[in-house]
């Protein structure tokens, strides 16, 4: 008992020790310099449903922001999810303690294992939960007050992670003595800033390419004039961006390159491009990290190809150079319609089907390699022309 009154009071004397430091430099004048500092209830404090970076899965992410699901339930279908992964590999788990390492349990000679990204969502999850059950919360959450009447409400600008993990200590980890109580800094409403939120982001690690997408698209939006919501939207709020550009707010442009982590023009250019993924590929790409030098590639096809080559890129681990080489090789990049003549590709593919029977599988595997010199990209070849094959019957009827 006497451990929770001492973390208590070193929270508060860091809370109180906090200045108007932390809050950064943005774009607007404000008179107000008053800044709050207090312990909040959990339930009253909710994460930003256009925060570009996401914590939980979308699907999950969608259905609490619609007031589907409460945080309870959304954790406990991320742990069902991860069960499941973990199972399917052979590493079943059932208290989440076990996720963590065991030093003691580790030896050298082990092959590394490759988590899927909910199980190391998760494992990142408890890590962070276990060190704030034993350390106490030092680094207090931002959050705007959303307050409305009587009805106290807090929405998250910087922080979303340590929520979910405190959620997760709270009902998912055994022995948990807190007094369900979060330190944040508090904001008032005037003052919220897509600026702090995005200079908070990109200066901690784990952004990803897709993430930087739609803090880019936030920042294009707002010197724009456009109204962030403050519910869940889907990717074409976003995709509204891909009709702005920074030579419109010129006077906004070294602000928004900086918030972005102080990158220059053109890579400002690539990272909205990827606007243009489909919702599938877009997930896609989140959920695996993937590099914004390997997806630039893929925005220059047809969108209804932009999904299976990214599975190209995650299945096969693909190079930028070799996303370019099997993006600019295929006939993907514009559809035609059906009525219109067929293609000298098309036609040169249909007279290969005569081959078949006079080539075998290791003649094959070999002019691949010759043709493409990489096995990986061989491998995505094999994989496009199979689902090609399969879509094509489809097509085949009989009279």
């Amino acid at each position: 008992m006497g451990r929770i009154h001492t973390d208590t009071r070193r929270m508060d004397d860091l809370l109180a020790s906090v200045t108007s430091d932390l809050l950064g430099d943005v774009p607007q004048d404000f008179g107000d310099n008053t800044i709050r500092v207090e312990r909040i209830l959990l339930e009253m404090v909710r994460p930003d449903p256009v925060q570009p970076r996401r914590v939980l899965p979308e699907s999950i992410h969608l259905r609490f922001h619609q007031n589907q699901i409460t945080p309870t339930q959304a954790l406990r279908e991320l742990v069902q999810i991860v069960q499941i992964a973990a199972r399917h590999r052979g590493r079943p788990f059932n208290n989440l303690l076990e996720l963590l390492p065991n030093a003691d349990n580790e030896r050298d000679d082990e092959p590394t294992v490759t988590l899927t990204p909910e199980e190391q969502l998760l494992r990142d999850l408890v890590n962070l939960a276990i060190t704030i059950r034993d350390d106490g919360q030092v680094n207090p959450l931002t959050v705007v007050d959303v307050s409305q009447g009587v009805t106290r409400l807090f929405r998250i600008e910087t922080g979303e992670r340590r929520y979910w993990a405190t959620w997760l200590l709270r009902d998912f980890i055994p022995n948990y003595t807190g007094d369900g109580m979060i330190p944040c800094i508090i904001i008032p409403a005037n003052r919220s800033s897509i600026f702090r939120q995005a200079k908070e982001n990109t200066a901690r690690s784990g952004l990803t390419a897709v993430a930087l997408a739609r803090q880019a698209a936030l920042l294009l939006l707002t010197v724009h004039g456009y109204e962030i919501p403050a519910y869940a939207v889907g990717n074409d709020f976003f995709r509204q961006a891909l009709d702005l550009d920074l030579r419109a707010k010129r006077e906004y442009t070294d602000m928004i390159l900086s918030a972005m982590g102080g990158i220059k023009r053109g890579q400002f250019s690539y990272i909205k491009g990827l606007l243009r993924l489909s919702d599938e590929a877009f997930e896609l790409a989140d959920r695996h990290a993937i590099e914004e030098a390997r997806l630039r590639y893929v925005t220059g096809v047809a969108s209804e190809y932009h999904a299976e080559i990214v599975r190209q890129i995650i299945d096969f681990n693909l190079s930028a150079k070799q996303v370019k080489e099997l993006c600019e090789g295929d006939d993907m990049h514009d559809t035609k319609d059906e009525s219109e003549v067929i293609s000298p590709s098309a036609l040169k593919l249909a007279k290969v089907t005569q081959a078949i029977s006079s080539t075998t599988p290791k003649e094959l595997a070999r002019a691949l390699m010759r043709q493409e010199g990489d096995a990986d990209i061989a491998r995505a070849r094999l994989q496009a022309m199979r689902k090609l094959i399969s879509e094509t019957e489809r097509y085949l009827t009989s009279d």
